[in-house]
Order: structure tokens, then sequence, then C-alpha cells
């Protein structure tokens, strides 16, 4: 009569396989019965990843992604795989990450940092993070994760970078030799870079400061205040960014002259009418302080029609850090501080260029013991995020590469 089907999806759990690598050893028995010169021929065999090792590409690259795409502290690593009977120490899997970030991804990491100071427009921001045992400190003291990024580029590039301050020396030293335009928040360490570096402001910042104030309010009393005014402007300004996102950059510098321009002047008119009558020390009385204290930066972005009116790019690649944060608490030494920033900024980059995380770190960790990058640095273009040469199924599909940058 017919046929009916239903489908449904299956669920496979990840396994443990047990490889052995059999490597022939010949020798020449004529020779050694001649008493001469006995030669030694080994077969070829595929490099260990870290001599001495249990490591595998497929097991060091499943511990990355748990821990710095999915957020899994590797205590928790330890327990779910002991619940499939392997005994993988958190301390084993840590010293895997440092060796392999030291000995394979710090060159990469290098390479994409020369790629990030080729771009003209870059975007930068900074959050905590702790260290148990720094030379010199307290535990419980703050450190930095530094995090510079491309704008919006066919190469994206998200590096992180660890330091133990928040002193401006470290984008300075960072950003050394740079020229182009920043997008950064109101934090004043940037605001002293050389002048080539020109600094363009976050208006997010300014917005959420007027959000902030505006909920602080008894609800009665927020329709047609202030706090809402200042809002209802910044609001105003990202619906003409959303209007032009996709028209050229001629369109958007028309109509950013047209539209935006007017309504910024209108803008700091009223910021400068209404700051004498708040309170300096209020949440409306700050945000308005802020914005006029940071104008000249919040406006820069009208200086090039490629710049955009937040540092939003920033804060949403530095979020995934901030999650994993939450989770792992802290990091046991700087070797693991500067570790996890040099994976976290091929995880970053990777999924900026659409790629599939497990899958590249498989790619990079199986080829990478093999090839002699470091007397041949061309080797590794083929290996860098953006790379035509990465085989295909590092690739997401394209909406599914979309939706993903978009999260």
């Amino acid at each position: 009569m017919s046929k009916e089907i239903r489908s449904e999806l299956v669920f496979v759990p990840a396994q443990f396989k047990k490889v052995q690598h059999e490597r022939l050893i010949y020798s020449c028995r004529n020779c050694e019965k001649q008493a001469i010169a006995t030669p030694v021929i080994k077969a070829s065999a595929p490099a260990a990843l870290i001599k001495g090792s249990i490591a595998s590409a497929s097991l060091v690259a499943g511990v990355i992604n748990a821990k710095y795409v999915n957020s899994m502290p590797l205590y928790r690593q330890e327990k779910e795989f002991a619940r499939q009977g392997v005994y993988l120490p958190r301390q084993n899997m840590a010293n895997w990450l440092i060796r392999c970030a030291d000995d394979y991804f710090k060159p990469l990491y290098e390479r994409m940092r020369q790629e990030l100071l080729t771009n003209d427009i870059l975007h930068a921001d900074e959050t905590t993070t702790q260290v148990l045992k720094e030379p010199g400190r307290k535990p419980t003291s703050n450190s930095y994760m530094w995090l510079y990024r491309t704008g919006r580029s066919d190469r994206p590039v998200v590096l992180f970078e660890y330091q133990q301050t928040r002193a401006a020396e470290h984008p300075k030293a960072f950003l050394s030799g740079y020229k182009g335009y920043l997008h950064v928040d109101g934090y004043a360490a940037y605001h002293g870079l050389p002048k080539e570096i020109v600094i363009v402001g976050c208006f997010a910042h300014a917005r959420r400061k007027f959000d902030e104030a505006l909920k602080v309010m008894s609800e009665k009393d927020r329709a047609g205040s202030k706090a809402e005014r200042g809002l209802q402007y910044c609001n105003a300004l990202f619906a003409i960014e959303r209007d032009i996102q996709n028209l050229s950059d001629e369109k958007r510098t028309e109509i950013r002259k047209e539209r935006s321009q007017p309504l910024l002047e209108e803008f700091h008119t009223w910021l400068t009418l209404v700051e004498p009558q708040m309170l300096p020390k209020s949440k409306l009385g700050k945000a308005i302080h802020y914005t006029l204290d940071q104008w000249k930066y919040l406006t820069g972005y009208l200086l090039d029609p490629r710049l955009s009116i937040s540092n939003n790019l920033a804060e949403q690649s530095i979020r995934p850090f901030t999650i994993g944060r939450k989770n792992s608490l802290f990091s046991d030494t700087p070797k693991g501080a500067f570790a996890s920033a040099v994976i976290y900024s091929l995880v970053e980059s990777a999924k900026a260029s659409g790629l599939k995380p497990y899958v590249y770190f498989q790619h990079l960790l199986s080829r990478m013991p093999d090839m002699d990058f470091k007397n041949d640095p061309e080797k590794l273009e083929s290996l860098l995020p953006w790379s035509s040469d990465l085989p295909e199924d590092c690739r997401l599909p394209a909406d599914s590469a979309k939706n993903t940058q978009e999260d």
C-alpha cells in the first residue's frame, strides 16, 4: 500500500581506542659477519605529538575543544574520562596543552600577530584573570587577559595576550609599529598610545550607562525622563547604523553626514545643557559625564565608513574567555596562562573563519609534528585559519558558519 518513514537523530558517545605504532628496524647481517660497520635502517613512522606521551592529535584536540570551546575545566574532563574507564589526570592534560601551545601553536600565533598588524582597523579589550603561582605576587592578585582583533575582514584574527597588569605599556608594546584605527572602551590606558593610532570609542558603553540609569528609576518615573531621552539618542544612532550596514562605503559616508552628524550635534547640545542639573555621583550624572568626557572618541566612527559605532566585536570575542573563567576560576602558573592565551587565540580565530575548532586542531596536531616549520616558516601558511589549503571537513556549512559567528 505505502510505507511510513520516521527519522530520528542518534547520539554516539565518544570512544577511546588504543593505537600501537610498530616500526621495523633493519640491519645488515652480512656486514656483522665481516666485522665491518653495520648500517641500521628504520622504517618511516609518524612523529609522536609529544615524545614519550600517550597523547594523540585527536585526544588533545578533544581536550582543547572541551575546555576552550565548551568551557569545561580539566578537573571535570578528568571525572568524565574516569566514568568512561580511562584515568587521565588533569595535570597530564595541562602539561599537554602547555607543550602543544609552546611547540606548535606559538609559531602560528606569531604569524597571526603579523597579519593583525597589517590591518588598519583593530578592536581591543581586556579582562581580569587569576594566576596562582606568579613570582612575587599573592595568589589572589588580579592579572589580565588582553584581546586584540581585526575588524570585518576576510582574514579575521583574534589574539589574546596574558599580562600581570593592566598598565598602558602592554598595548603599546603589543601594537608597536601599528598605524591605523583602534576601537576601544573608555579605559584611559589606550589614550596614551602613539599618535599614529587613532582611538575610536564605543557608543555601546555610553548607551549601557543610560540604560542602567533608567533601570534604577521606578517605572512611573521613566517615561519622559532625562535618562530615557539619553537612551533614545543612543538608540537612534544605532538604528542608523543598522540601516546602512550593507551599503557601500560611499553611501554610508553620505548617510552618516545627512543623519548621524546632525543627531550627534543635537545630542551633544542636550548633554551640555543637562549636565549641570545632575548630581555627579548619580547613575544619570555618571552617564552624562562619561559621554561628554569620551565625546571625541565616541564620534570617531565618522572618520571612516568602515569604522563601527561600538566595540562589540571585541566584547563578543572576549566573552568565551570570561565564560570559561567562571568555570575554571584560575590558571595555576604563568605558563598555563600563556598557553590559554595562545589556544584561545586559535580557537576564536578559527570560529571567526567559520571552522570547526575540534577538526581544525586535530588537523594541526596531526600535521605539525612531521613539518619542519621552524626552518621553513612558509609551511605555516597552509595551516592558518583563513587558508584555502585546509581540508573541507574543517569548515562549517555556510549557514552554520553565519549563525555561529552571529552568536
